[in-house]
């Protein structure tokens, strides 16, 4: 049987893309390269990203179609081409940013979210140049803590690619996955849709120069932490508990997730939030309801620096609450303590960036 470029075009017209319900021919994605030769069949067809969901999907259905409609003997060869620049590869996406930061903890409930927004916010007020990036997928806080619960995020091109555009607060680029899901809903996804929700985050976002790449990672150890040290080379990372036994106890978990020998990322520091509590009436007073300085003794254990205790006040909470960050009030208790925390993250990575080599993503073994 002797092909020709009709019959194949006729076959591909066959096979209609999901994303527009056209078939190939109707939706332009079949490139003007389509070269005969004897039973050899070879073409391109244009997605507009690399990332396409449907991708594998509709070079199966072409092929089949050839051999359906056009001769089952052919031997079909299908390139791909997109129309924006591809993402850039694991360990390269953020080239403009010269320390990535993991704010982590054992459990929930702790303060990891308050302790990584005021340490953006605080850093940010000492002239650094910040984002912050909600990680959690499943349970988003920043929006609520800098009161962008109705913050629309717009796509632009830029250098050949459509971008997220963070939002921007108080000196600080800020991305979240609670930007696009509803507030009152749970995000029902498996591992790999929120892995890749992430991925999208850090490396379809403008997230441009910066100093610190602040990161609000889930509680505990996750699918979303591995995708993380499989596509960032993350400078060091801050553990943050309660002085709590049970707190503690999570937290070393943390701890050896970072220190085991595959993933080797530099430990910056302990920070131990709830440490005590302070009431307005009474700042000499200091109540220790959760224990006394058991993160103080965890870091002294493990020969990890302590960068900060940050004491309950009534305020911390109000703040978050209202979407103003208690780091932006340098003059109060806690505003200094979340200052003096910035200002070690800073000593701590620089001292890391002096001392260590620079830290290498976890290779995926296939």
């Amino acid at each position: 049987m002797q092909l020709y470029p009709k019959l194949i075009t006729d076959a591909l017209a066959t096979v209609r893309y999901p994303g527009t319900g056209k078939n190939l021919i109707e939706a332009g994605m079949v490139e003007d390269d389509l070269r005969i030769d004897g039973m050899h069949v070879s073409f391109s067809l244009i997605f507009e990203k690399s990332t396409d969901p449907f991708m594998k999907s509709v070079l199966k259905a072409a092929e089949a179609a050839i051999h359906t409609y056009a001769c089952k003997e052919a031997e079909v060869e299908i390139k791909t081409k997109t129309v924006q620049a591809a993402r850039p590869e694991p360990g390269k996406m953020l080239p403009q940013v010269k320390n990535v930061i993991a704010v982590s903890s054992g459990k929930g409930g702790v303060g990891k979210s308050t302790v990584a927004a005021n340490l953006a916010v605080a850093l940010a007020q000492q002239g650094y140049k910040v984002g912050l990036l909600d990680a959690d997928i499943f349970g988003p806080s920043v929006p609520k803590m800098f009161h962008l619960e109705a913050e629309n995020i717009f796509a632009e091109m830029r250098d050949g690619r459509q971008v997220l555009i963070p939002a921007m607060k108080y000196g600080v680029k800020i991305l979240s996955i609670g930007f696009f899901v509803k507030p009152t809903t749970a995000t029902l996804w498996r591992g790999g849709m929120a892995s890749n929700a992430l991925k999208q985050l850090i490396a379809d976002a403008d997230w441009g120069d910066l100093d610190f790449f602040i990161i609000d990672t889930p509680p505990g150890t996750s699918d979303i932490h591995l995708t993380l040290l499989q596509n960032l080379a993350i400078t060091g990372a801050v553990i943050v508990s309660t002085p709590q036994q049970v707190a503690l106890a999570d937290a070393r978990k943390g701890i050896d997730m970072y220190q085991n020998e595959k993933v080797n990322v530099p430990l910056l520091g302990l920070v131990e939030n709830m440490a005590w509590f302070t009431p307005a009436e009474l700042p000499q007073n200091r109540y220790y309801l959760f224990g006394r300085e058991g993160v103080k003794q965890l870091a002294h254990e493990m020969g990890l620096p302590l960068l900060a205790q940050i004491p309950v006040v009534q305020s911390i909470c109000e703040s978050g609450d209202e979407g103003e960050p208690v780091a932006l009030h340098t003059h109060t208790m806690t505003g200094l303590a979340f200052s003096q925390l910035a200002e070690a993250v800073v000593s701590a990575t620089e001292r890391r960036n002096r001392e260590q080599p620079a830290t290498q993503i976890v290779e995926m073994h296939k």
